[in-house]
Order: C-alpha cells, then structure tokens, then sequence
C-alpha cells in the first residue's frame, strides 16, 4: 500500500474511532427538561426529581421539571412528543398512560414509538380518612356493595392509578362509586383527606406522608402480597376479599422518542445500566414511599410494563371509556 493510501486509511480510522467516541460520549449541550404531565408533589412528580437529579450528576448538565397537567396526562406527553426528538425534552409518567393515549385518542404515538426508562413500580393503595366509619377494607366493600348512593373516590384522571384499580374491583364484584377527578394523584389524596371524598385509590406513594401523618388509614394494596409500609407496618393484599382480582405492577419512567439519534439513546442505556440500575438514592426512596425500585430499559422494560398496561387499555376499551380497541396497538389482552 502507497504512502497515500496508508495517509487516507489513516485518516478513515481515526474518523470511525471519533464518530465512535462522540457517541459514546453524548452529552446534553443545553438543560434538558423533563415534562411531568401531572400536578406537583404526586407519584409521577416525586419520584421524577429524583431521577432527575442523578441523570444531572450523571451527564454533568441540568435535568429540570416541567409540570404540564391536563386531560389525564396526555397533554404534557404530547407537548414532550411534539418537541424536538433532539434528547432535549423527555416525557415522564406511568407506561399504563403512556400506551393507553392511542386507545383514548388523545396521542397518535404509541408505545413502540417511545425508548422506555423504567425504575419504580407503584402499587395501588385504598384508604380512608382515620375517622372513617369503615375500618377494614370488608366493611368499605360491603358498603360499596349496598349503598343506594354512589360513594365517591377520588381519582387523578380516567387512567389513574385510581380509575384502574377501581375498574380492576368492579370488574370482580358489582360496586356502585363514582369518581371525583383531580389534577394528579397528589390534590386527590388531599382531596380524601379533607373529607371531599369518601376514599382513595391513589399510588402508595402518593398517600405515604398522610399515612405516617396519622390522617389516612390504608385498608388495602391492590395486589396479591401484602405492602410494608416504613412507619406504619403491614397493609393486606386486596385478595383477601376479593381472590380472583388480576393484578400487575404499574411501572413509571422517563421516555424518550424511539426516533432520537442513535448516541443519544446509546448515552442514556449507558448510563441506565452502569448509574440509575442499583442507584442507593432510588432505592431508599422506593424502600420510604412503598414503592418497588426496578430499574429497567429498553426490550426489558418493555416486556415488564405490558400487563399493567393491558389491564388499563383493555378495561378502558370495554367499558366504553376509551374508543379504539387496543389490539391495534399491539396491545395484547390480558389473561
């Protein structure tokens, strides 16, 4: 090979090694914001400045929060998606909403048009004000069972984590409620507390405070295991009462476009796996908000986040609160 061609080669190698090197390398060149399509202090906001706060630490740039409520958290996800897919905007929230916006047609992109970034999972939770009448979950179901009036819940959105276990209950047992809605969990939990509404099926983690507060009493986690709760102790699984409830973990996460440049979701699986996977500040967080840490991204959160969705998309399209049916989505119907 000529002096020339061993030149030109040259150069074509430390090309590849540079463009090789930049991408591993992306960093954010301006703050990023992330878009919490819910109310402040919720499951979604909480657990969010967390995560923000260590992907700064992480990237060496500002991750910053942007509360962008409305229409059941369809609007800041919109807001996210209609952004550049640049890296620089990134939706947060449940993957059970995130899916679901199609079957609601309140969002055209669906789940396999987004890179999902899992880390906790948030279970349901009913409770009532510590001065309720009802002191165990039984006695609640009994009167949900038998009230000539409906009892009221509160709810952050149709695909709350609210309306999902309370469609969850009714499709095991006839019930008669009906849902007050609140901009996000958070005002719906205090919305119970206040005695505005009869109950809460808010997330654990958005009731946690008010529990260790002495001012909401658990009854019942909507799974089949019992929750600990730090500072309080044991809630009982709502199977106790109702056995043949189907229950799944509700993940939440951060998302990216599935169409962002390549080296910045490389970036941001790098830094997934290697910082926010066994992250000791998720965790603790997750261990005091009755929240199980599972952080997850790509394929693997994919396949871990499905059922939750299935549930919420399929219990929306057959009750008619959602129109389009979610198998053309992808979405499979749950078992």
């Amino acid at each position: 090979m000529g002096i020339r061609k061993l030149a030109y080669a040259a150069m074509a190698a430390a090309l590849t090694v540079s463009f090789s090197a930049s991408a591993q390398e992306w960093k954010p060149s301006e703050p990023v914001t992330i878009i919490v399509p819910w109310a402040a202090g919720g499951s979604t906001d909480t657990v969010t400045r967390i995560v923000a706060g260590e992907l700064t630490k992480a990237f060496g740039q500002n991750f910053v929060i942007l509360n962008q409520p409305g229409a059941s958290g369809s609007v800041g996800t919109r807001a996210a998606w209609e952004a550049a897919h640049d890296g620089l905007t990134i939706a947060a929230g449940a993957v059970a909403d995130l899916g679901a916006y199609p079957v609601f047609g309140t969002l055209d992109a669906q789940l396999s048009d987004w890179r999902l970034y899992l880390h906790v999972a948030n279970p349901g939770l009913i409770s009532v004000p510590v001065n309720s009448e009802w002191q165990d979950f039984g006695q609640l179901l009994e009167a949900l069972k038998t009230s000539s009036t409906p009892i009221t819940v509160s709810s952050g959105g149709l695909s709350s984590a609210t309306a999902i276990s309370m469609q969850t209950l009714e499709k095991a047992t006839k019930i008669n409620y009906r849902q007050i809605v609140y901009e996000g969990g958070n005002p719906a939990v205090i919305s119970t507390v206040s005695g505005e509404t009869q109950f809460t099926a808010a997330t654990a983690t958005e009731q946690v405070d008010m529990i260790r507060a002495g001012r909401l009493r658990p009854l019942a986690v909507i799974a089949d295991q019992p929750l600990e709760l730090e500072g309080f102790g044991t809630v009982p699984p709502v199977t106790e009462w109702l056995p043949e409830i189907k229950s799944a973990p509700n993940y939440f996460g951060i998302y990216l476009p599935a169409d962002t440049p390549q080296e910045v979701l490389d970036a941001m699986d790098k830094v997934w796996a290697e910082q926010i996977k066994d992250n000791e500040v998720l965790k603790k967080h997750a261990a005091e908000r009755g929240a199980l840490f599972n952080a997850t991204y790509g394929d693997e959160a994919v396949k871990a986040s499905t059922p939750y969705l299935s549930i919420n998309a399929w219990q929306q399209f057959e009750s008619g609160a959602a129109p389009n049916d979610p198998t053309g989505f992808g979405i499979p119907k749950p078992e």
